[in-house]
């Protein structure tokens, strides 16, 4: 049989049906209506007529195709059909980091501002090195590259969280049947380690009141001074705090309350915060200033979005402050340290700064049945801090916790 040659194959010319142009040994060139020109090898697997492509002229020339049938033919003389493999190799290319990483992602039911971390974390750090990789492929050591190349940049725990995100994934394919193992765990000890550092914070309460009056006589944008002056009364996490929305509070009637909805929240459940008669009060005096658009603290530079991430930190500097004195976080801590030394009950703390509850039913219950014991504390608290701010003492709230 006359076997094919590069010009006869440049030469042949589209019909108005497909044609075959044989070579030898099952390997045949496929020539189609629109013009293409397409490999395909035609053999026997366990007593049946079998076909796999093996590419398209002129991406694999002819030698290359006559490589590629010699390789097929040595698959079916072990026993293994090429066509099978194939398959299984299309499904592995098919099944690559980016596409099951979307895939996780679009699972999760993240708070607003988790997941817009977890999308920059993939879009510009994962991605553009390892998205196109097969799951079933990627390694260690290039998951460890990667990783290194955000240590590099000075950011040690965005490595943590990146390689925390990649396990995240594999783990789905291999629940998925994508994967067989998850590489992250080989990578144990390989990152620089991070050093835990608490939010910084004041817990003494003589040094509390002289932030309380410091705070007070801050001089600056009113959006600001008002978030500054709430903060302590609410000790909510300071992203949801600045982007504070006129719809959620209610200041009328005998309950006031500001109701965070589950969406902004780092759970995804709503969280209630009663309302103190000071923290009102301070938000009363906003009104006239902000009540007209969206948020409670608007942005300087446009009313339409809220307060920057760093403006409090920035105003807390201001007053003299440093990073290693008091964050705007911090005032989460001054109120769980200062609470529970005052005795009150920890699980009512802990439902106030909104922390994860791992016993459910538990969770549940404490949610429903807890809300007027909360306002107790809430308003017990306010009184506390009026007290520290006024004089400067320590004002025992340990009977009205133990009422």
């Amino acid at each position: 049989m006359t076997q094919l040659t590069e010009a006869r194959i440049r030469a042949a010319k589209p019909k108005g049906k497909p044609y075959k142009l044989r070579d030898s040994r099952g390997l045949y060139l496929l020539v189609t209506p629109p013009g293409g020109r397409l490999w395909r090898l035609r053999y026997r697997h366990a007593g049946r007529e079998s076909m796999v492509g093996l590419g398209a002229y002129p991406d694999v020339a002819l030698k290359t195709a006559r490589d590629r049938r010699d390789a097929a033919r040595k698959l079916v003389a072990s026993g293994v059909n090429p066509a099978a493999v194939k398959r299984a190799e299309r499904a592995e290319h098919g099944n690559t980091f980016q596409l099951i990483a979307l895939e996780w992602l679009c699972k999760q039911q993240y708070a607003p501002v988790t997941l817009e971390k977890a999308e920059w974390i993939f879009r510009d750090l994962l991605l553009p090195f390892i998205g196109s990789r097969p799951v079933a492929q990627i390694t260690a050591p290039e998951i460890l590259e990667v990783l290194r190349r955000i240590e590099r940049r000075g950011k040690h725990e965005t490595a943590h969280r990146a390689k925390q995100r990649i396990s995240q994934v594999l783990r789905y394919a291999i629940a998925t049947g994508r994967a067989e193992r998850d590489p992250t765990v080989d990578l144990r000890g390989a990152l620089a380690p991070l050093t835990v550092t608490n939010h910084a914070s004041l817990t003494d309460p003589g040094r509390v009141g002289e932030l309380l009056r410091a705070i007070d006589g801050y001089v600056g944008q009113p959006a600001t001074h008002g978030a500054l002056r709430l903060a302590p009364y609410v000790f909510v996490r300071p992203g949801e705090l600045r982007a504070a929305e006129w719809r959620e509070f209610t200041l009328d009637g005998k309950q006031p309350e500001w109701r965070i909805a589950g969406e902004r929240m780092k759970m995804g459940e709503q969280h209630v915060v009663p309302l103190s008669t000071q923290a009102v009060a301070i938000l009363r005096e906003l009104e006239p200033l902000t009540s007209r658009g969206r948020y409670v603290f608007p942005s300087l530079r446009s009313a339409s979005r809220p307060l920057s991430d760093n403006t409090l930190n920035a105003a807390l500097r201001r007053l003299g402050y440093s990073t290693k004195d008091m964050t705007a976080h911090g005032f989460r801590s001054m109120a769980s340290t200062l609470l529970n030394e005052q005795g009150w009950h920890p699980d009512l703390i802990e439902l106030q700064l909104a922390h994860a509850e791992r016993n459910k039913v538990r969770g549940a219950y404490n949610k429903a049945q807890r809300i007027a014991e909360r306002r107790k504390m809430m308003q017990a608290w306010a009184d506390y801090l009026d007290g520290l701010k006024a004089t400067g003492n320590v004002v025992p709230i340990r009977q009205l916790a133990q009422a």
